[in-house]
């Protein structure tokens, strides 16, 4: 646990490599000791668990960005490769009943937490069996009984829904905190000052993450922000604020701990800076022009991951052997979840405007409105919409690669997906035949107009799966 006199804000901050820091170029970085071993090692089981975490997530991160290349993901994609210590030490400190929330850079988070790889990595392909059924992505994982509250899309987004757990908490006196994560931009939003004043005002049981990794998109930390030393800027809303080497996951289990211990018993919310760094850009979509290659090995040498299996092998805790074994766990889970994410079914085109809600009934009014065809018909009718609205939606999802039918016109016909035969009556199976091009698509995307169905009697045909370029134009920047 870091210890010290107050920085001066701003001025500490170097330029270091590049336009981000080198680890020596961090405000005080002589307090939080980069790479020194400050703690002892705790059981071997715990041990065991720790890097078997941390593998997990290094090697589902790889993969996930592997598919996102195949335009499997599609969205954005935000790694948290580097993090991996701050992930793991920070959750591994909560009880069962504790609450946990974070950014949209979150896939670490639920797989820490406990939630399956197979449940994440097929919300991440936008199946039906994902953690949000599909409809979340990347971005908005969520797992209430595992009590991951989700990963929010927008900087500071969920810092008031974080104050607003810990004061349901308090208002049924449980001793249950929630862990609040962010990242460094999000202290400059104006939720930050907002919620910190009233989590010191209400004396809710909430600690607060910083996942400092220098950057906030692609600007540098002291690009950013007046005052660089980021445990600080909280201090001023009655938020008490401290340090620790977000690399090393005994010191950011140590110190999580011991600030959750303040909103418990004393109920006293706290802030956490965990300084680290992310080898991989912002998102995919990231060309990562505003760092050095030199700043990025730098940080490498500290790899968070390495560091601690070094450790647990010089001290006799593990050999060689339980290391790799370990890896290749982690190796084998993700790719079932690749499998399993892969075979999974998307949600049906019936489903689009399933569990959304409006608290309001006083007011008369079509809250979702559909207007994809010449018969607009309310969101929560689309199950007994017309035949044009399904023909239009299941020939979208073709045009897209996707072999999906509604599920309303297979009822009576089978399993939703199953062709059809075709009818010689005038009206519904032969319409439906016309509008799918009368023989059955190979679901792959169409050449031609734009938008266009595929033409009657001919097979569609196409050139594959859309690569790693059509990913990165539908990622865009994070």
């Amino acid at each position: 646990m870091a210890t010290r006199e107050k920085a001066k804000p701003g001025k500490d901050a170097k330029e270091g490599n590049g336009d981000g820091s080198a680890p020596a170029d961090v405000t005080a970085a002589e307090e939080i000791k980069f790479g020194e071993i400050k703690h002892d090692l705790p059981d071997k089981e715990t041990c065991e668990t720790v890097l078997a975490k941390m593998m997990l997530i290094r090697r589902f991160e790889e993969r996930a960005g592997e598919m996102y290349a195949k335009a499997k993901v599609g969205g954005f994609l935000h790694l948290c490769i580097g993090e991996e210590a701050t992930v793991v030490g920070g959750t591994q400190a909560l009880r069962d009943t504790d609450y946990l929330m974070s950014t949209y850079r979150e896939h670490g988070q639920a797989l820490a937490r406990g939630t399956e790889p197979k449940a994440v990595m097929a919300e991440l392909f936008g199946r039906q069996t994902g953690t949000s059924k599909g409809r979340g992505g990347s971005m908005h994982l969520f797992d209430w009984d595992k009590r991951f509250l989700g990963g929010y899309g927008i900087v500071g987004g969920s810092l008031p829904l974080s104050a607003g757990v810990a004061l349901a908490n308090d208002y049924l006196e449980t001793e249950d905190v929630i862990l609040s994560m962010m990242g460094d931009g999000a202290t400059n939003q104006g939720t930050f000052g907002e919620t910190m004043n009233l989590a010191a005002l209400w004396k809710l049981p909430v600690v607060f993450v910083i996942i400092n990794n220098q950057f906030g998109m692609g600007t540098a930390l002291h690009r950013h922000s007046a005052v660089t030393d980021l445990s600080l800027k909280s201090e001023g809303f009655g938020v008490p604020g401290t340090r620790c080497d977000g690399m090393d996951v005994l010191d950011v289990h140590s110190v999580v701990t011991e600030a959750l211990r303040c909103a418990r018993e004393e109920r006293q919310p706290q802030l956490v800076e965990a300084v680290t760094y992310r080898y991989r850009g912002h998102s995919m979509a990231d060309p990562e022009e505003y760092r050095t290659k030199e700043e990025v090995e730098e940080w490498r040498q500290r790899d968070p991951i390495k560091a601690f299996a070094d450790r647990l092998l010089d001290e006799n805790v593990l050999t060689e052997e339980d290391v790799e074994r370990f890896d290749q766990q982690a190796i084998e889970a993700v790719d079932e979840a690749v499998r399993f994410a892969d075979e999974s079914p998307f949600p049906d085109l019936d489903s689009l405007y399933d569990d959304i809600y409006v608290f309001d009934s006083d007011v008369p009014a079509w809250w979702t409105v559909d207007q994809r065809s010449p018969e607009v018909h309310r969101g929560e009718h689309e199950r007994e919409a017309g035949d044009v609205p399904h023909q239009l939606a299941e020939q979208g999802a073709a045009y897209a690669g996707v072999e999906r039918r509604s599920r309303k016109r297979d009822e009576g016909r089978g399993e939703p997906g199953e062709t059809e035969p075709e009818e010689d009556e005038q009206g519904g199976e032969e319409a439906t035949a016309e509008a799918e091009g009368g023989e059955e698509t190979t679901g792959e995307p169409q050449d031609g107009a734009e938008g266009d169905a595929p033409e009657g009697g001919e097979e569609a045909s196409g050139d594959g799966e859309p690569g790693a370029d059509d990913a990165e134009e539908r990622g865009g920047a994070g």
